[in-house]
């Protein structure tokens, strides 16, 4: 006989009814694991689709190309994303992520050796995200853009600091501010845009012009009187 057989009906009707639910829990459980892989698969095709669509046109898409270019309704890009404005935002995001960023510059080489590794590790981060930087200018005002691109400059920074440590040392705390910023501003992402878009120079010769600015502030930083 069944174990239901032998129990008093209260009870067998009880375990059937448990064991429904357990049925029905897991039957739940299954959906929405499977509306949560497709969910993110759909937020995927649409990350996917904007890098790449920024990455040909230097300009950020609509929400209806993006749409269109994933294969998706434009009403799942904004129960996504809410606006272009985010969308654009994860990208960046995204894309940051996706950057192979090269080893810091090791400080105990000669400096004539740390020179062209600096600016070959600048210029091959910046290359590849000129097209996402020109787009970003549709939302120059932006407060997340804004502050990723501080965290971006704060990085460049400390990048420098690091690479020409034993020289900076021997600066005023004056003139080492001085000449990170002129750094800053020479060995720029705006700087490089200017160099490969608006002057049309191949990488090999932006490197070179690169090259030659940081050698200049560099000779002229470092003869400045050393800290007392």
């Amino acid at each position: 006989m069944s174990e239901a057989a032998v129990q008093p009906r209260g009870n067998a009707v009880a375990q059937s009814s448990e064991a429904g639910m357990g049925d029905m829990s897991r039957s739940e459980t299954g959906r929405s694991d499977g509306r949560n892989r497709r969910a993110a698969e759909t937020r995927r095709k649409i990350i996917a689709a904007a890098k790449a669509m920024i990455s040909e046109t230097s300009t950020a898409p609509t929400v209806v190309a993006v749409a269109k270019r994933a294969d998706v309704s434009v009403r799942s890009v904004f129960q996504h994303f809410g606006d272009v404005e985010s969308l654009f935002v994860t990208v960046v995001d995204s894309v940051r992520d996706d950057l192979v960023v090269p080893p810091p510059t090791p400080s105990n080489r000669p400096l004539d050796a740390r020179i062209p590794l600096v600016v070959e590790n600048l210029a091959q981060v910046f290359d590849k995200i000129v097209p996402l930087r020109v787009a970003a200018g549709q939302f120059v005002n932006h407060p997340a853009l804004t502050e990723r691109a501080k965290v971006s400059t704060l990085e460049l920074r400390e990048a420098t600091l690091e690479a020409f440590g034993p020289e900076f040392a021997t600066l005023s705390e004056q003139a080492k501010e001085e000449l990170l910023d002129a750094i800053g501003a020479a060995l720029s992402l705006e700087a490089w845009i200017v160099l490969r878009r608006r002057d049309g120079l191949s990488y090999e010769r932006a490197t070179a012009v690169w090259r030659l600015t940081l050698e200049a502030l560099l000779a002229h930083g470092f003869a400045a009187p050393a800290t007392e």
